[in-house]
């Protein structure tokens, strides 16, 4: 079958599936992860090599859209005196969840780890609409739970540089690996710091005053894959640079014109982001949830119940009452972007098998769809009790 039809049939169904679920309350992402369930189905002859790129760039793009419109360095500070206790104990009590039913089920350390990884992030864009329906997003859990995100992004995607170089030796790597690893990682940062603050503001002033249309959104992009491609030649995996790319960029004016957000939004959650999780239906394998019903249900359970628990004892920590604590437990279950990209990552470097890439997926989908009606639930317990 031409490669040209199962695009066009992709982008199709991943539209018409994302339409169909919005509009029954559902986000998009779950339509998108269908639609590759879809193509899967219907069409035997895929070409895996145009799918796989595709869903490559939508990785690296999902994260760097998330560097460039949700992070903010200059908040990062407020962010972190406010919400810091909190994403704490609800990333390292998820994280510990994970590894633990790795090792519960006898998994290798390092499957065991991306499943912690995995289990770690929180994707608040899906309770972001709840919280406006219902008036809360400017309340404290509202604020927190918005500035717990950047908190959220910066320290998973550091887990994630951590755990994917970890797995390029394919073993825990020795003391002298270790140094080696963070030394590489130290050298990145410390480049794309100076390409940030001295050569990317003044390349965008040179670039505003070109005559060629679309200038400034052209090197936006460039960017992006710049900075995916550097991070490779670091031997760290692309989507981290495309990351921190979007986090540098994020801070030049010139780039942020409202026009360039909009053509990367377009660029990005119209076309590739969604080829992104549409791959990732089309890489579950049904069969292979079939006798895997418990460990499907201990991950599910185990990952949502981490974010909540430990949700809530942070921002008890921090001095909300119960149910502001409850809503703030509830607000961080969610899981969509970033732990799909692990997963990916973990599957391609053949760490993480069929039966744990399948069940992570499930349990993505059904904390998108708990999550929200949970949240609604103790946000008008909260406003009952408040006017009583």
């Amino acid at each position: 079958m031409s490669a040209l039809l199962q695009v066009l049939f992709l982008l199709f169904t991943v539209k018409v599936f994302g339409e169909i679920f919005e509009r029954i309350g559902i986000p998009a992402i779950l339509g998108e992860i269908l639609a590759g369930v879809t193509l899967g189905v219907l069409f035997l002859d895929i070409d895996l090599e145009v799918l796989s790129f595709f869903a490559e760039l939508g990785a690296i793009f999902l994260l760097f859209t998330a560097g460039y419109k949700e992070v903010h360095l200059k908040d990062l500070k407020s962010a972190s005196e406010i919400a810091l206790v909190p994403t704490l104990f609800q990333i390292i009590l998820a994280f510990a969840f994970g590894f633990g039913i790795g090792r519960l089920f006898s998994f290798g350390f390092l499957e065991s780890l991306f499943m912690a990884v995995a289990f770690s992030p929180t994707s608040i864009g899906v309770v972001v609409r709840t919280l406006i329906d219902l008036d809360y997003l400017s309340t404290r859990p509202g604020t927190v739970m918005l500035s717990s995100s950047i908190l959220d992004d910066i320290i998973g995607i550091f887990f994630l540089s951590i755990v994917v170089t970890f797995a390029r030796f394919q073993q825990v790597p020795s003391a002298g690996q270790v140094l080696l690893i963070a030394g590489k990682i130290l050298a990145f940062l410390g480049l794309m710091y100076l390409l940030g603050k001295y050569f990317f503001p003044r390349l965008f002033v040179y670039v505003q005053r070109m005559h060629a249309k679309e200038a400034i959104f052209a090197f936006v992009v460039m960017v992006a894959l710049f900075s995916a491609y550097l991070a490779e030649l670091f031997e760290l995996h692309a989507v981290i640079g495309a990351f921190i790319g979007g986090v540098l960029i994020s801070e030049i004016p010139l780039a942020k014109l409202q026009d360039v957000q909009s053509k990367v939004s377009g660029l990005a959650y119209g076309i590739l982001i969604p080829f992104f999780f549409a791959f990732i239906g089309y890489s579950i394998e049904l069969a292979s949830l079939e006798g895997t019903g418990l460990f499907t249900l201990l991950v599910t359970v185990a990952a949502l119940s981490g974010k909540l628990i430990g949700g809530f004892i942070g921002s008890k920590a921090v001095g909300f009452d119960f149910y502001d604590s409850l809503i703030f437990g509830i607000g961080v279950m969610p899981r969509a972007g970033v732990e799909l990209v692990v997963l990916s990552i973990g599957r391609g470097l053949g760490i993480i098998s069929k039966e744990v890439f399948s069940a992570i997926v499930v349990m993505v989908a059904v904390s998108i769809i708990v999550s929200p009606v949970c949240l609604k639930w103790a946000i008008l317990k909260k406003k009952k009790k408040s006017g009583d």
